[in-house]
């Protein structure tokens, strides 16, 4: 009798454990593997398992003095990071084709020390302080950089010189070379550069512990950064640099965000002509050339390109939005394969709600089916600890508004009737879990709403935001913490991510039918790497 009562008793919980994530977007695709994907699969959770107790056990003490001080999955990554290097997973994951990156911003996706070579290559880029760099305010003074007409082009030699003059310019390359002894010579040049433009776990897990003062950080490496990528020597590298460094973490496509809120860019004179058109065409130009570098290589399955989705900052007054919004609808029929969407950018919990912008979004909306362009809303929503504060009600206006996808999301989970929305209108949420996690709207991964959504069958994207910040470069390490922080993950939520993220994407007709081909000839590749490597025990 009990082993017919406990027979029926499991049959009813496995019934009622599959009812309960029928939802998800995993569900059916987990019904569906290959003998090889169910073999994969299960070294894939024995690895999972294994590297909890033998690297995340609780009784490993964090190497860092900052955050927790115990190991576990899915701990603060700027804690953890030299860790997940080292492990079996990581190394599986950084082989898996990634699909689409769906959110990422254009100032942030380089590496530091490969955006300090761009910059030092150039004899017009320039920095000044406005006071000498000194022991006593390295941390606290941050350096400006700009690429200079050669008329304006100078020859001082320090920035931490006493002779010099606060606010004059020096060139990059001599302010590098005669950084102060003290202070580190060139070295300490590069680790001041780079703590001006990166966070780093002091910051995110003392200093700056809270949502307002670790985006005050945030905001302030954009205002370091940009002098020295939007320089157009340094921009068309840069970009190169972006696209091939996705794809070698097996990235196919990407929307990036890109800021059109300055009406210029530096030239390669330093002069301030490249307008929005230059821009673009730059940016095309740079993807059909990494195309045909793909293809040359015979790797064309690696890379399905790139559009942007235009973007402004959630500090302009409404009646300012209009000139942008038509300048984007101009860009739309110049760059027709190009434009892929229209978004807000900025502290959504300190700056101008969407509901400000009503009007003329409305107007945008309407003007689009005059001038027969379809331009969607791809609006940062949620991004947020809030309830009922402005951030959170971004959420209501970024639904009303038609948004196709919603960046971050991350109070979604607080409001029913917009999961049942964004559920049954396949409203994809791009989620950043690692960047929610540095600018402390999560403290570590198991903490963090993404099951929660997707066990409400909302649809995502795994993206990772601004991985030159935060140091989560290319997508790896957000599928990373995203699988260690939950048992119900396996090979099927794998996939269906990978395949939600082309789904979802801004891709249409051919170029969709293009990308899916491409990865499945990709994954059953991936497969046989997890299976031939660690499929010994």
């Amino acid at each position: 009798m009990a082993t017919a009562f406990n027979a029926d008793y499991l049959a009813r919980r496995a019934q009622l454990i599959a009812q309960d994530r029928a939802l998800r977007a995993d569900h059916v695709i987990g019904k569906e593997l290959s003998e090889e994907e169910r073999k994969a699969d299960e070294i894939l959770r024995r690895i999972r398992t294994s590297e909890a107790q033998s690297v995340w056990n609780a009784e490993n003490s964090a190497k860092h003095r900052h955050g927790s001080q115990q190991m576990f999955p899915g701990m603060e990554f700027l804690t953890a990071r030299e860790t997940i290097l080292k492990t079996e997973l990581f190394d599986i994951l950084g082989k898996m084709p990634k699909g689409g990156l769906l959110h990422a911003h254009l100032g942030a996706m380089v590496r530091v020390d490969v955006l300090l070579r761009l910059a030092l290559s150039q004899p017009a880029m320039h920095v000044r302080v406005p006071q000498i760099v000194s022991e006593a305010n390295i941390k606290t003074v941050l350096p400006q950089f700009r690429g200079l007409p050669r008329s304006q082009w100078t020859t001082h030699k320090s920035i931490t010189d006493d002779a010099y003059e606060p606010d004059s310019w020096v060139p990059m390359k001599n302010a590098r070379d005669n950084f102060s002894v003290a202070l580190g010579g060139p070295e300490g040049f590069d680790r001041w550069l780079t703590d001006a433009i990166t966070i780093n776990p002091a910051e995110a897990y003392g200093t700056h512990n809270s949502t307002i003062e670790i985006w005050k950080k945030f905001q302030s490496t954009f205002g370091v950064s940009e002098g020295l990528i939007f320089f157009e020597p340094v921009l068309r590298e840069y970009i190169r640099e972006y696209f091939l460094s996705s794809i070698e973490d097996g990235i196919s496509y990407l929307e990036t965000r890109m800021l059109f809120h300055e009406k210029t860019i530096l030239d390669a004179e330093g002069e301030e002509t490249m307008d929005h058109e230059a821009f673009l065409r730059l940016y095309d130009g740079v993807v059909e050339e990494v195309k045909a570098k793909m293809k040359q290589e015979g790797r064309a399955d690696e890379f399905v390109g790139s559009k942007v989705i235009y973007t402004v900052l959630r500090i302009l007054p409404p009646e300012g939005l209009d000139w942008y919004l038509k300048d984007c609808i101009a860009m739309k029929k110049k760059f027709p394969h190009l434009i892929a969407g229209f978004d807000f950018v900025g502290h959504e919990d300190t700056l101008r709600p969407l509901i400000d912008y009503a009007e003329p979004l409305l107007r945008f909306v309407a003007l689009q089916k005059e001038e027969g362009v379809e331009i969607p809303f791809m609006f940062h929503a949620g991004e947020t600890l809030g309830d009922g504060t402005m951030a959170d009600m971004n959420l209501y206006d970024a639904i009303l508004l038609k948004t196709k996808r919603i960046g971050h999301g991350f109070s979604l989970i607080k409001h029913p009737k917009l999961l049942e929305i964004c559920r049954k209108e396949e409203i994809c949420v791009e989620v950043c879990p690692i960047s929610n996690e540095i600018l402390r709207l999560a403290g570590s991964m198991p903490m963090h709403p993404l099951p929660a959504l997707m066990n409400q069958g909302v649809r995502v994207a795994l993206c990772s935001d601004d991985p030159a910040i935060f140091g989560n470069m290319g997508l790896s390490f957000d599928f990373y913490q995203v699988f260690v922080a939950s048992e119900v993950n396996g090979i099927a939520t794998l996939r269906a991510l990978v395949w939600d993220s082309i789904k979802y994407s801004s891709l249409e007709g051919k170029q969709k039918e293009e990308a899916f081909a491409k990865l499945e000839r990709r994954w059953p590749v991936f497969v046989r790497y997890i299976l031939d490597t660690y499929g010994r025990v």
